[in-house]
């Protein structure tokens, strides 16, 4: 429990709201340095406030297992999900998953038809499946499976850009699909994305 605070009080310095505790008293490097002050990302750090629970967590064990081997994840994550016990990675993870999303809305505006349609129809004549079969009709993630509204351009291109050279190979069937878009179809994908607000369900 004294972990939980101790990680409850960094993500509240990061909105604004105590000040920081000594870096002794925390398991984990204070989330809000790479992800944002209100955890809501950057180009290359994504948002994590809204993101699934599950696969919150199965990120973070990706991590500390190094199942997860792009260059960022080996650079930052591996080593701050180190020491980061089971029922403290549980607990960060519930608390992120309950922040509000915003939108990064930062992706080509002119590309969001056409990325609109690769997300709800796939490109059947290079047998990509429709995003949304897997991710929802609102980009809104479902159990392990990512939310994919509102994340960053930058982070969405990096992402499917990595897989289609080859990392994170075992996340199927992300690296297929990633080699089967084009350049130009990842850019539109990831400009859609970027502007999609949180699901009517769930606000």
């Amino acid at each position: 429990m004294n972990h939980f605070k101790a990680i409850l009080a960094a993500l509240a310095l990061s909105l604004g709201a105590i000040a920081t505790p000594q870096a002794d008293e925390l398991p984990v490097q204070n989330c809000a340095f790479c992800h944002g002050t209100s955890l809501q990302g950057f180009s290359t750090a994504p948002r994590l406030a809204g993101q699934r629970l599950d696969y919150l967590l199965n990120q973070l064990k990706a991590f500390s297992s190094h199942k997860r081997d792009d260059f960022l994840a080996a650079k930052y994550m591996w080593n701050a999900t180190a020491a980061l016990p089971p029922s403290t990675a549980a607990d960060l993870a519930a608390y992120v998953a309950a922040l509000p999303p915003r939108a990064a809305k930062d992706g080509d505006s002119g590309l969001v038809a056409e990325g609109r349609e690769i997300f709800e129809n796939g490109v059947p004549d290079e047998n990509v499946a429709a995003c949304q079969a897997c991710h929802g009709p609102d980009a809104q993630g479902v159990r392990q499976i990512a939310r994919l509204g509102g994340l960053s351009y930058g982070y969405v291109k990096q992402r499917l850009e990595q897989w289609a050279d080859g990392f994170d190979a075992t996340a199927m069937p992300m690296p297929k699909v990633a080699r089967s878009l084009t350049p130009h179809r990842i850019e539109a994908l990831a400009s859609f994305l970027s502007f999609v607000e949180r699901d009517s369900a769930e606000k």
